[in-house]
This record gives C-alpha cells, sequence and structure tokens, in this order.
C-alpha cells in the first residue's frame, strides 16, 4: 500500500529537521574546500588523496576525536598550513565557535588573513555565506577579525600580548611557533599566554605546527617529545617492506642531482621520485612512544612532499649548495629534513689554534686574500681592531691586529682609527688592498661612535647586537645586515646584527681541520670558512675562544645565552664584527662571477695555489714605514 500525502509530509518533514552528518575534516575539505588560483599552484577542488599523509592530521582535530592537542613539526612543501585553513574553514562551517590563529607576528597574521583565509572564505560557496562581507555596514568582518553565526575567528601575532588576551578562544591555531618571540612585551612566553585563553573550555582543540628550528630551543620539538611521536611509514614498490624516508637513503652522482634515487633499505631496489606517487596514499602513521592519549605529534621531512612540489633531485640539490656555503646547512636541515639544527657552542681548543699558526707576516695579506674588512671593539681606555681578509668559500685570513689606546670619550684615539682607514696592506699578487669596510659596535661610547661615523663616510658601517636579526630580515645568514638598517639623526644607521650566530658559525669554522701537506701538493683547497692565523701569541687565541653557549630559563622558556669563560674577549668581538662588515659587501650572496672579477682585479688566479706557511712578497713600493705595532699582546 503505498504511503499516504500525510505520511510522506511527516517523513520530509522528519528528514529536514535531521542534522546533517558530522563530517571529518578531510572529508570536509574534500567536499567543500576550493583552492583559489591567487593562494596557491594547484587551484580547483581540494583533494586529500594529493597529501594523503595530512588525513589523519586533519582527522584528530575533528570533533569526533578525543584527541585534545596536535603537533606537527615537518618541513617545508608539505602542506602544514593548508591543513590548518581546512580545520578553520571546518569550524566555521561544522563546528562553530570562537577561534584563534595565531602567526608570528601581527603582520605575517594581516599577510595570511589576506592571502590564504580570505581566498578560502570566498572560493567555499558554503563558507561566503556564512561570513559577512566587511563592506556590510553591520559586519564584524575585518582583516583579523572574522565573524561567523554561532562563533568568530581572531587572527593575530605571537608578538602582541595585547592580541593573545584579547578572547577566550575553545580552536587555537599556532602556526610557525618556532618563529615565535621568547618573551611577548614582558609577559612570557607567546604559546602559554594563547594556551591560557583555552582553559575554560572542556573540548578544546589546539593545533601547534611549525618548521624547526634550534635544538633545545625549539618549541616544536619540545611538544613533539611530549606527544606519541608518529612518523609516516610507506611501502616500497618493490619488496613492499615499510620504511620511514631517510635523507641518507638518497644516492647521486655528485654535482648531477638531477639523477637522484632512493635506495630501499630493506631490499636496496633504487626507487624514482615518481613512484612516491604510489608510495604516499599506502602510507601509515606509526606512534614511536606511549604518549599521553591527549596529545598526539607527527614529524614529516620534505621528502614526503607529493610529485611535482618538492622532488628528491631538489633536496640532493639543496645538500649540495650546503656544502659550498655552510649558511645554509642549518636551513637544509630545518626546511628540508623538519630536524632542529644543534648549536655548536662549546669553545674550540685555543691550543690547537696556536699550534696550527702560520708564517705569513703580520700585516700582509697572502694568496687566496681577495678584499680586505676590519672591525672594532671600543672599551673605555681603548679601540681594538682586527682587519680580515676575505676569499672563496669565505676562508679568511687574520692580516693585523691593532690596539689603538686613548680615552674614547676624547678624539685623540678616534684619529688614530682614521688613520687605519687610510692605510693600505701588500697582497701576495704584489698590489695594494685597502680595508673596504670597517664596523664598529655602537654598545659602549656610542655618541662618540656615531660622531666619528658620519665623519667617514660610507666606509663605516655602525652595528648593534640584535638577536632577531636574521629573522627580521628573511636571510640565511647568521649576521646578515640587511638592505637599510635603522636610520638615525643626520643620516647615521645602525645595523642589526645577530652576533651569538656568528660566533657559532665562527666557532664551527675554526673546528675545521687542516689539509695535510700531501693534500695541498695534490691541488685541494682548503675546506670553505678555514680560518687562518700569523704567529700571534697565545693571548690572541685565548680571547677568540673565550667564551661559550649557555642554557638557561628565562621565564620558564628555555634560551641560549653566550657566556664568558675568560676575562678578556675582544679578539672575538673584533672577528665577529670584521664578518659582519664582509656580510654589508655582499659576501654570503657572492656567486662564482662575483669571484672571478675580483680576482681578475687583484690579479689572482680563478684556483690559487694553497701556500699557507710561505710569506706574501714585499711591496713593490719598498720597505714599509713603522707605521703598525700589535703592542706586545699579539
Amino acid at each position: 500500500m503505498p504511503p499516504t500525502a500525510e505520511e510522506i509530509y511527516y517523513a520530509a518533514a522528519a528528514a529536514g529537521a535531521r542534522p546533517d552528518p558530522l563530517l571529518t575534516i578531510s572529508q570536509w575539505a574534500d567536499k567543500y574546500r576550493k583552492l583559489s588560483q591567487r593562494a596557491s599552484a594547484e587551484p580547483g577542488p581540494w583533494r586529500t588523496d594529493r597529501t594523503p599523509y595530512l588525513r589523519e592530521i586533519m582527522d584528530c582535530l575533528s570533533p569526533s576525536s578525543t584527541v585534545e592537542r596536535v603537533v606537527f613539526m615537518k618541513g617545508a612543501q608539505i602542506g602544514g598550513t593548508e591543513c590548518g585553513n581546512n580545520w578553520i574553514g571546518y569550524v566555521i562551517h561544522q563546528s562553530p565557535g570562537p577561534m584563534m590563529a595565531v602567526q608570528p607576528t601581527v603582520e605575517m597574521a594581516k599577510r595570511n588573513s589576506k592571502q590564504r583565509v580570505d581566498p578560502l572564505i570566498e572560493e567555499s560557496d558554503v563558507l561566503r555565506v556564512l561570513v559577512q562581507s566587511p563592506r556590510s555596514r553591520d559586519s564584524g568582518t575585518t582583516v583579523l577579525s572574522k565573524e561567523f553565526p554561532g562563533g568568530v575567528l581572531v587572527m593575530t601575532g605571537a608578538n602582541s600580548a595585547v592580541g593573545l588576551r584579547s578572547m577566550a578562544a575553545r580552536f587555537l591555531f599556532l602556526d610557525e611557533v618556532d618563529a615565535y618571540p621568547g618573551d611577548v612585551e614582558g609577559e612570557g612566553d607567546p604559546v602559554n599566554l594563547a594556551m591560557a585563553r583555552t582553559r575554560t573550555f572542556a573540548r578544546r582543540k589546539v593545533f601547534l605546527c611549525s618548521t624547526p628550528k634550534i635544538t633545545g630551543m625549539s618549541r616544536i620539538e619540545a611538544a613533539y617529545e611530549e606527544s606519541d611521536q608518529r612518523r609516516f611509514w610507506v611501502p616500497c614498490p618493490i619488496c613492499r617492506e615499510f620504511q620511514v624516508l631517510k635523507f641518507a637513503q638518497l644516492r647521486w652522482p655528485k654535482g648531477h642531482t638531477e639523477k637522484t634515487v632512493y635506495v630501499c633499505e630493506h631490499c636496496g631496489q633504487e626507487l624514482q621520485n615518481h613512484q612516491k606517487q604510489w608510495m604516499l596514499p599506502r602510507g601509515q602513521w606509526r606512534a614511536g612512544a606511549a604518549g599521553d592519549g591527549r596529545t598526539v605529534g607527527f614529524h614529516l621531512s620534505s621528502l614526503y612532499s607529493p610529485v611535482g612540489w618538492f622532488a628528491w633531485s631538489d633536496a640532493a640539490k639543496y645538500f649540495e649548495q650546503a656544502q659550498k656555503n655552510s649558511s645554509l646547512l642549518q636551513v637544509f636541515i630545518n626546511t628540508v629534513l623538519g630536524e632542529t639544527w644543534t648549536l655548536l657552542g662549546e669553545a674550540p681548543d685555543w691550543q690547537k689554534l696556536y699550534d696550527r699558526r702560520e708564517s705569513y707576516k703580520v700585516g700582509t695579506v697572502p694568496r687566496g686574500g681577495l678584499f680586505l674588512v676590519a672591525g672594532a671593539d671600543v672599551q673605555k681606555d681603548r679601540i681594538e681592531v682586527e682587519v680580515v681578509a676575505y676569499g672563496r668559500g669565505k676562508e679568511s685570513w687574520s692580516v693585523d691586529y691593532r690596539v689603538f689606546e686613548g680615552d674614547t670619550s676624547r678624539t685623540a684615539v678616534w684619529e688614530k682609527l682614521s688613520g687605519l682607514l687610510s692605510e693600505t696592506y701588500p697582497a701576495a699578487s704584489g698590489i695594494e688592498l685597502p680595508i673596504l669596510q670597517l664596523a664598529v659596535d655602537s654598545g659602549f661610547a656610542t655618541t662618540e661612535v656615531y660622531q666619528w661615523a658620519r665623519r667617514q663616510g660610507g666606509r663605516v658601517l655602525v652595528i648593534k647586537g640584535d638577536a632577531r636579526a636574521p629573522a627580521l630580515l628573511g636571510s640565511a645568514s647568521p649576521v646578515e645586515v640587511g638592505p637599510l638598517g635603522a636610520k638615525l639623526k643626520r643620516g647615521i644607521r645602525v645595523w642589526p646584527v645577530n652576533s651569538g650566530m656568528a660566533k657559532e658559525e665562527l666557532y664551527r669554522w675554526l673546528r675545521l681541520e687542516r689539509p695535510t701537506d700531501e693534500d695541498l701538493e695534490k691541488g685541494n683547497i682548503f675546506p670553505p670558512g678555514y680560518c687562518h692565523f700569523p704567529k700571534y701569541s697565545e693571548e690572541y687565541f685565548k680571547q677568540i675562544t673565550a667564551e661559550q653557549l649557555v642554557t638557561k630559563i628565562v621565564k620558564g622558556y628555555r634560551r641560549h645565552e653566550w657566556q664568558k669563560m675568560r676575562e678578556r674577549n675582544e679578539a672575538l668581538d673584533c672577528r665577529v664584527y670584521a664578518r659582519a662588515a664582509a656580510s654589508r659587501i655582499g659576501i654570503d650572496r657572492y656567486q662564482d662571477k662575483h669571484w672571478l672579477a675580483i680576482e681578475e682585479r687583484v690579479g689572482q688566479p680563478k684556483r690559487p695555489e694553497q701556500t699557507p706557511n710561505a710569506p706574501a712578497p714585499a711591496s713593490p713600493k719598498g720597505p714599509r714605514p713603522a707605521r703598525r705595532r700589535t703592542w706586545g699582546r699579539f
């Protein structure tokens, strides 16, 4: 018997009153998410199958999961931020409530809102009708705030204490947490401040996502270690055995990274990059620790990046570049492997450096040195200066060390420093090299430093320590001094320099082993960054190794600080300042064509012979006047 009209009516009414089935976030993204052409390299419908490793991460953020905190430590080109954006869209549509999204800075939050969140809303039919247009009279929507029925999305920066305590939040998305400041406006760790906003919610969800940075300081690493530490295991297409992809299994002929293959650790077969397309959908997350059941952690390197995004050959290429430029090695470890970088803060053995001194004459530039810079450290009763020559691969030679005695509040000692800038040094090629750039620290006798620098013109770089310098300037160089500096009165600029990272780089270079004489005779060259020294006294080498890196707990947050082991450390400071001067000249951006041009200008061959124990020839101008002293200490 067919149903009556009344039965059909009530059945339809009941179906309409029944709530829609609650989707997981990955299911929601596959059904509703559209990638914008201005926000994605692959516009169109979202497909979780393109990045299958994200499925479990997203579903742990779903209301059906009992997980409270999700940690994602990752490399670049993986899709971690888009995973968080899918969560934002899901909350607006399926699980409304107060949500906060935190970027490292307020400016980055604004940029992310315009470039990612706005397209997320505009390209989705179900989201566009829920979030009011900012042009509407009664709209609560702004760049950093998106209102929707039942909730609001507030975006802020980790550098804003006001933004972090602006509201209570049930959902908290902390993106790139390792780039957050250690302390925000004197109120403590920004992650702790943000987490405090979720305490009143019994079913809160927190997502921490970041590329890691420094061992011992990494928030994402610390959070991952508190989790169940999951890694993504994929099967080999040949033997079907599961394994975690490791960079050590990549193989390629040196200089031919386009031929990179992955060697299965079980069967030894060579796998091509395109075979990831078969491996990834069959992968599975496996926990490496027990965890507490409320926090789950995921770790993924860029080796898992989908075909067309980041290839194994790209990883090999970046690795080869990092071998030529040690400042890029940390970038490789952080962004490709998704692992933390360990700072080598233990001071090198000064006695070993003293024993390997070379016989070139102080005040001359040995073969291989292509340009001169200097670093000046200002004390109350003296100015100490080191003149350093740099060559290919950032190989360096200490050429001269001066101590200008005198009260630095008076002009006499500054006139001596001016005289140094007018001097030249004989090079092995027979020409005289001037000091191209002198960096002077403005931490002491600041007014006098500014006054003197104004009179010297562009050859003087006024610097000031700033531990945030590389992050602020977006550079791979630990002492990049930036394009503009901070402008002061009457045309003086002060340039931020991360002296801590520069010291770590210097200590890494000081640990490099000297090639044997036999290797040099075969034409091998010194490793990039190798430091040469003339026959200075023991005091110089004690000073250049006078500090070490220690870990302190400041307001509950681990922080590395450089601490003096000896009273005198002027030689270390002068070398760091000279490195800043070399960075200002452009050494961190030099390519082969730049080195060729400099070698041609100073009259040196492209690949000079390495003869460290041979003194530089005398200047063609004859004996040099007695204009220099080492003051009996070096």
